[in-house]
Parts: structure tokens; sequence; C-alpha cells
């Protein structure tokens, strides 16, 4: 394999983890996220990855996840040195980051945890229609995890508050995360529908029924703009 070849490269690290997540074998996925960072620090996709595994291993392991994983190799100095040579800093400049942040996995468990609950509290607001006090809760979880349901919940409260413009925004940050969320494509095109974007509104839509071509609500919203 490429790792044999070239051991923590960071390319085939991330192919692999990538592997990994798809067949749903997270303590590796994660291994190798981890590997990467220590490798260079400044990779985003493997942060990420990192995020999205604690998230998958914490629901799935519960608290003590942590526990069950497997080792987390040591990357020496000379394979991290050896990679962030490329960049357009000095060499070794990004060994630091790589290195630093230990306690960090911990306190990501502890956000992502934090706004689980939030999120959870949000949705029980809604459920009362206390849509502005659900608000509060959604944009604190978001600060913690942006995650693409609480992007939609809260642009459903929005849409109720008639926020129209807010609700919009929201839809386009959970799309960023999932193109083709079916609930971020309908809350944008009610709320475009709302700010008389009728174009853009329909364009949503469009993109909505090539996933659920049978979508009901969809395809009734779209028979309305075509009358606007």
């Amino acid at each position: 394999s490429a790792l044999e070849l070239v051991p923590f490269g960071i390319k085939p690290l991330l192919r692999r983890a990538a592997a990994y997540e798809a067949l749903e074998r997270y303590s590796l996925a994660y291994v190798d996220y981890k590997t990467a960072l220590q490798v260079d620090g400044s990779v985003q996709a493997a942060h990420d990855g990192v995020n999205r595994m604690t998230k998958a291993l914490l629901e799935k392991d519960g608290v003590n996840w942590r526990q069950k994983l497997p080792p987390i190799p040591t990357v020496p100095v000379s394979a991290q040195m050896r990679w962030s040579i490329p960049s357009a800093q000095a060499p070794g400049a990004n060994t630091p980051p790589a290195t630093a942040p230990q306690g960090e996995p911990d306190q990501s468990a502890a956000s992502m945890e934090r706004a689980r609950i939030l999120k959870e509290e949000g949705n029980e607001l809604v459920k009362k229609g206390n849509h502005k006090k659900a608000v509060e809760k959604y944009s604190e979880s978001l600060k913690l995890n942006k995650e693409c349901a609480t992007y939609t919940n809260r642009a459903l409260c929005y849409l109720t508050l008639r926020q129209y413009k807010e609700a919009a925004q929201d839809c386009t940050e959970a799309l960023k995360l999932d193109p083709k969320n079916v609930k971020a494509l309908y809350r944008r095109a009610q709320a475009l529908k709302e700010l008389k974007d009728y174009k853009s509104s329909i364009a949503d839509i469009k993109s909505l029924l090539k996933t659920e071509p049978k979508n009901t609500a969809a395809l009734r919203l779209l028979q309305e703009l075509n009358r606007a």
C-alpha cells in the first residue's frame, strides 16, 4: 500500500481514514485522522474527520469510547519535518500545532455532547411552540458544533418567526455541509418565496425534486410558485 512505501503520508492516511469511515469502522478512521494531524496539524480535512469520528464514537460507545480505541502511532519528528517543508513557511513551522493540542480531543468530545444537549433542548422548545427561545438554544449549539440538522431546525424557527432572510442563510449554511439536504432546500425555497425571489425558490425546489421526485410538499410549493 501507499503507506508502506511512504509511512505517515498525509494523502494515503486521509484516503484510508475515509475508507474506514465509509465502512463505519470509526475507531480505525479516528486513529488515521489523528495520525495525519500529528504529521501536519494544519490539515482541515483531518480536523473535520476527528470531529466527525468523535461524534460517531460518542453515540456508538458512550462517554467511555476513548478506552476502546486502538493505539495511535507516534509520528517521528523526521516525518513531521518532511511533510511540512513544501509549505510556504520555514521547514518545521507546521510541527508545533501537530504536537501541541494533546488535551483537545476530550474538550471536543465534551463540546459535541454539550452541542447535542442544547440541540435537544431546542427541539423540545419547538414542540412547545417557543420558537424564539429555541433559536437561542440552537445558536448556542452551533457555536460548539456546526451541524446540518441544527441549521435546518433553526431555519424552521426563523420561518415561523417570519425572519425569512435569516432562515435562508441558515439553509445555505446547512447546504454547505450537505448539498442535497431536502429540508434545507425546501425551507430555503419557502424563505425565498416569502422574500419574493421566485426564480431562486423554484431552482431549490427543482434540486430537491431530483432527490425526491414524489415529495408532495415540494410539488405543492412548486405549483404555488408557478402561479406567483
